[in-house]
Formats: C-alpha cells, structure tokens, sequence
C-alpha cells in the first residue's frame, strides 16, 4: 500500500519518540500507536485554505516528521500504515462513518480512514487510528473483538456491532464517557477494503468543500498523559486526565498563532487566517 521507498523509518519513530523494539508485535504496535498520539498533533490548516494535502508518502514525510506541522485523518493514518508496513505488520485501509452527534448511522457519510493491522502469529485483527480528532479518538488500537471493554492508555473503549441494511458486518467503535459513565459512538465501519485513489476522492471533498466542517474553522488538538487539548475555532478546551474541563476564548491571530506554536507545537504558514 505504501511507498517504503520513500518511506524513512528512522525520521518517522524519531518525531514520534519511540525507541522501543522495531518488532511486528502487539508490544510494538500498541507502543508505536500511543507515541504517535502524542507526538504529531492533529490540525487543519490546509483544508482552512481549501486545500486538500498530498497523501503521498514523500509529502506526508516533509509535511508531518520533518516539519512542525500536523494533519488530519487521511496523513495521519497514511503514515501509520506506511510505519506498521515497513514494521512488517499488514495493513487495510478501511472508511468510516462519524456519529458523534448523529441520530442515525446512516445520516453521515464515510468520510473517516481507520486501519485494520494484522499482527503475525496473532489471529486477531486490531483496529488502529491516530487520525481521529476527538476526544473518543483511540490512544492504543483495540482488537477487533465485540461487546469487550478495552483499557488503552488513559481512555476506555468497545467495539459493539450494529444492525444495517448491506452484506457485511457494521461495527461501531464506542468511546467512554468519565462525565456521564456512558457509552458514545464515535464511527461505525465495515471491514470492506479501500484503496489510496478512494481516499484521494474523499480528501478532496473534505479539504475543499465549502460545506465541510475543516474548511470553515480552525481545528486543532494534541494529547498527552496529562491532558487532551482542543482549540476549535476561538475557543480553547483544555481536559485534564481526572475529567477536569476548563475554556478560554482567544481573540486576536497573535494569541492564537503563539498557541499553536507553544502548546500544539505547530508553526502556522503565513498568509493564513486562522479566525473565523
């Protein structure tokens, strides 16, 4: 799926911090989710200029480990998957429908990327993602299992499936909620294979659509060990690991431009406009 040739191994687990064994292991893909995580922030600075980024292996490189920029889901999970391939993991790419805020599955299309990892030895599948921006988002993939509770780094999942009109199983991952003790959607998914021209359609639409929800405000978010970080639009959410939320609201393209560069870690192009 991914171009090795121009993928480098060694600059990708660097930004990411991972010094860890280069095994195709659950230990290593577990390891290597979590560093990635934390370490390459999610943004959407380009889709802000209508603008979908190149998904191609050398542009993912210079753009997300040799800059100190992020990306959304298709970079994201893109240079995973080329990560976990030149591991020696076997990766599927795989579309998924959003329902956070949705009332039925149906209602929102497949515009998310999730992977499907094979781990050798292992006759379980794993769902992995790293490019999902929210707060639901896996820390560590999950095996592909149902109706199982799943600790992965400080958050709780499952995986549950769900009753749909086509010819393969729909799965919906569910994210915990500390606040509430319930269990929310986050995407639900099927296991049908997708390949890199459906997503160079999906980025498209997604990067450059006015409708979109990334070309209308900025989006941003980065997580650690101690807290998850959201800057939507003006407003600034900062959750800390015990479910302590606080909010501020910026208000010039200096304090917000400073943000990024000292909290996310993100240099922001010039000739950009960062509030909307």
């Amino acid at each position: 799926m991914a171009d090795t040739v121009d993928f480098d191994l060694d600059a990708y687990l660097g930004r990411i911090g991972w010094e860890g064994e280069r095994r195709a292991d659950t230990v290593t893909l577990r390891g290597v989710h979590l560093a990635h995580m934390r370490g390459i922030p999610f943004e959407n600075l380009d889709a802000l200029r209508r603008t979908a980024p190149s998904l191609e292996t050398a542009d993912l490189m210079a753009k997300l480990v040799h800059s100190r920029r992020g990306g959304y889901c298709y970079e994201h999970n893109f240079l995973l998957a080329g990560a976990l391939e030149a591991l020696g993991f076997e990766v599927t790419l795989l579309t998924a429908r959003v329902v956070v805020g949705a009332d039925r599955i149906e209602t929102r299309p497949r515009t998310h990327m999730a992977l499907l990892v094979e781990v050798p030895g292992d006759p379980q599948p794993y769902l992995a993602d790293v490019g999902f921006g929210a707060i639901g988002a896996l820390l560590e993939p999950v095996p592909l299992r149902a109706g199982v509770e799943f600790r992965d780094a400080e958050r709780r999942h499952r995986l549950v499936r769900v009753p749909h009109r086509g010819p393969l199983e729909m799965w919906l991952l569910q994210a915990h909620d500390r606040g509430t003790g319930d269990w929310a959607g986050q995407y639900a998914f099927t296991l049908e294979p997708f390949e890199r021209p459906d997503y160079d359609v999906i980025n498209w639409h997604i990067g450059t659509n006015p409708r979109s929800p990334f070309t209308q405000r900025l989006y941003v978010q980065s997580v650690d060990a101690e807290r998850h970080l959201l800057l939507h639009g003006r407003v600034l959410t900062r959750t800390r690991a015990d479910g302590d939320v606080s909010e501020r609201e910026l208000t010039t393209e200096a304090e917000v431009r400073r943000l990024l560069d000292e909290e996310f870690g993100i240099e922001a192009p010039d000739g950009i406009a960062l509030l909307s």
